[in-house]
């Protein structure tokens, strides 16, 4: 069965409610005369102190009266509580669980304004939890939280200060805002813009995040990072007892694997990374919609095992499930160490190049780069005799006698001298074929502050890469890309040292 009730007159939600509820009644609902079902409501929830969170409710109906394990949702960064339904209903039908899926403050239909995941934010998901067990028949003692990109973030956030939470799915997720953003000291231009300009469409921003935005406005983005680690989930990792599941993607744009991997080993309780083709929230959007999908799969799963101690197995599997980027089926691994089984060393000979010329190597647009490898296999492709070396270090690996992996995080040991007093570095690798063609398997920015010599240990961000026999792996780094607020200037050099070499992990 299922029933619709709606709290006040909106003919929007009204519309979306009725048009959604019949789509998953057409392909959830049993016959007229079975159970389970479930309601959807459109609800006021008091978020902390006080401030109105609109929500969508959806509880299960035909399984008594509860309680039921309690999932909260809260929504994503300019996104409303529309976002969960689909799997929400499904949620509730397929396996009994009373689901709130509500809109951040300060966005859409809920009051208040945007602090950034602050500690409003934060206290909200506990005040909806509250809620949920008062009216919602949830219960107590089986409590989940997640959702994707700043919802997933705020489920991480809330794990660490709400004790109740037993279960947490993050999808998308920040577990170091200044990292994400800010990665070495080099504004990721397109993600901020793109996230401000969503935060002033869709939401009111609060103190904070206007004043992050003035300072960005003014080049001194440094004065942001103050806001990062009460925001991070990795300041406060070793609080969370929560059972955890995080699915994030390779070429996430807004927020790259690195910084999640990294807060994946820390955690100590029950744990799953799943990390596959695609770019921010790609791999699981349509999931959200109630649509096959194989990450929300997995959720469901993680959260039946953790609130509802179903034995599905899920605690038996490897705890790391990697996609290649470029195409194939999972592969589990033990730990993310044990992703990378042996390191290769590639020299890299000395050269010298001028500074604050674009080249053809990109890391490629947010969103869009990553949305059609992901979806397509269509890589970020360069074509490596058209860099111009004069304004890139370009560095050839050997042929693969066979296919090879690149499996984990490569590193690059640079000995650099700079003569500006601020350079910008893109670093990228590439899988290159016997023509030159090239396909981006990952890449890192980094900002240097002053001349002079020094050693420079740079991470690129992590991946799993099938190399073909018969190409092979080449570096090139460059001083412009157009997807970062970089800092080179024309008519300064950078100069690499003879001793410089490239770490490549594999598999």
């Amino acid at each position: 069965m299922i029933r619709i009730t709606i709290s006040e007159e909106d003919r929007v939600r009204r519309t979306l409610i009725l048009l959604l509820t019949a789509v998953t009644a057409l392909v959830l609902a049993p016959p007229a005369q079975a159970a389970p079902g479930f309601t959807v409501s459109y609800e006021t929830i008091p978020g902390q102190g006080g401030t109105p969170l609109r929500a969508f409710v959806v509880e299960p109906t035909g399984r008594g009266s509860g309680p039921f394990p309690l999932l909260v949702l809260p929504s994503s960064w300019g996104v409303s509580d529309i976002e969960y339904v689909g799997a929400a209903a499904d949620l509730a039908y397929r396996s009994g669980y009373s689901v709130i899926s509500y809109t951040s403050r300060g966005f859409h239909d809920s009051a208040g304004e945007v602090d950034v995941a602050g500690p409003d934010t934060v206290a909200d998901v506990s005040r909806v939890i509250d809620w949920g067990i008062a009216h919602a028949a949830g219960d107590a003692t089986r409590v989940g939280v997640g959702g994707i990109s700043y919802g997933a973030g705020q489920s991480l956030l809330a794990a660490a200060a709400d004790p109740r939470v037993k279960a947490v799915a993050a999808l998308s997720t920040w577990t170091d805002l200044a990292r994400s953003l800010y990665p070495n000291e080099t504004v990721s231009t397109q993600a901020v813009e793109l996230l401000l300009a969503l935060g002033r469409l869709t939401g009111r921003p609060g103190p904070v995040l206007r004043d992050a935005e003035s300072a960005y406005r003014q080049d001194r983005f440094a004065d942001v990072l103050p806001i990062s680690p009460p925001r991070s989930p990795v300041t406060n990792v070793d609080a969370v007892k929560a059972a955890v599941l995080i699915g994030n993607a390779w070429n996430d744009g807004l927020f790259p694997p690195g910084q999640v991997t990294d807060f994946f080993q820390r955690l100590t309780g029950p744990k799953r990374l799943m990390l596959s083709p695609g770019d921010h929230a790609t791999a699981e959007v349509f999931g959200a919609a109630g649509l096959p999908n194989e990450i929300w799969n997995s959720v469901g799963r993680w959260f039946d095992h953790h609130l509802k101690g179903v034995d599905n197995g899920i605690d038996r599997e490897a705890p790391v499930q990697l996609k290649p980027n470029n195409g194939g089926t999972w592969r589990p691994y033990a730990s993310w160490p044990a992703v990378t089984r042996r390191t290769d060393t590639v020299a890299l000979a000395g050269t010298r190049i001028g500074t604050g010329w674009p080249t053809v190597a990109e890391s490629g647009a947010v969103l869009v780069s990553g949305a059609l490898q992901g979806f397509l296999a269509i890589p970020t492709a360069v074509a490596t005799p058209l860099v111009d070396r004069s304004a890139a270090a370009v560095w050839r690996g050997p042929a693969q006698r066979s296919r090879t992996t690149v499996a984990g995080t490569p590193r690059a040991h640079l000995t650099v001298t700079t003569t500006a007093a601020r350079t910008s570095l893109f670093a990228y690798l590439y899988e290159v074929d016997p023509l030159g063609l090239g396909a981006l398997v990952t890449h890192k920015p980094v900002t240097l502050t002053g001349t002079g010599t020094r050693a420079l240990d740079l991470d690129l961000e992590p991946t799993l890469w099938d190399v073909a026999a018969g190409n092979r792996l080449v570096l090139v780094v460059d001083t412009v890309d157009l997807r970062y607020g970089g800092k080179s200037t024309l008519g300064s050099t950078v100069t690499f040292g003879g001793d410089s070499r490239l770490e490549v992990p594999q598999s």
